[in-house]
């Protein structure tokens, strides 16, 4: 058995479509290899520091993704290599393991396809692009239906979302 504790720059590209892991950016990795009958286990976490944008308003994110890792590395010519296909288990390669393609993968895996900020993000108003949540709880837009806005003008009122009689012609919420 050996322990390994090393901190390795991460490659540019772990990360998904608005987080990722920033070129060079440390990797901290705490692992224990063990020799079993049929290759060598590897296990451990890493420490994966993340940066990237909230899904629903568009902040900034910085977050550390702490990891837990488990792989099977098949000795040449063993009983897991033989049964495996290609892909479904990695491989010793002489006398090294390749660990980066374990740490790719784990790491882009386990990344949110929609991060947010914080759980409670309620993302942005649709009318005028600010933070739904910096804005008061009554903020609401009133909609003019183009085809009135004319009359409405003339007029002086407000005009109907869409124009059906009898509709109210409150402010919109958002």
């Amino acid at each position: 058995m050996q322990e390994l504790d090393r901190t390795v720059p991460a490659p540019g590209d772990w990360r998904v479509e608005l987080i990722g892991v920033p070129e060079k950016a440390d990797v901290h990795l705490q692992l224990r290899l063990e020799s079993v009958m049929e290759g060598v286990l590897v296990t451990g976490e890493m420490d994966v520091p993340v940066v990237g944008s909230c899904a629903r308003c568009l902040d900034p994110i910085e977050d550390t993704l702490r990891l837990a890792v488990q792989e099977l590395y098949a000795y040449a010519g063993s009983t897991t290599e033989a049964t495996s296909e290609e892909d479904e288990v990695r491989r010793i390669e002489g006398d090294f393991l390749d660990l980066e393609p374990l740490a790719r993968d784990t790491v882009v895996l386990n990344l949110p396809l929609a991060p947010v900020c914080t759980e409670d993000c309620e993302g942005l108003c649709v009318d005028c692009g600010e933070r739904l949540n910096d804005l008061p709880a009554d903020h609401s837009h009133e909609i003019v239906d183009p085809r009135w806005a004319g009359l409405a003008a003339k007029f002086g009122t407000p005009a109907s979302s869409s124009g059906t009689p009898g509709e109210s012609t409150t402010p919109e919420e958002n």
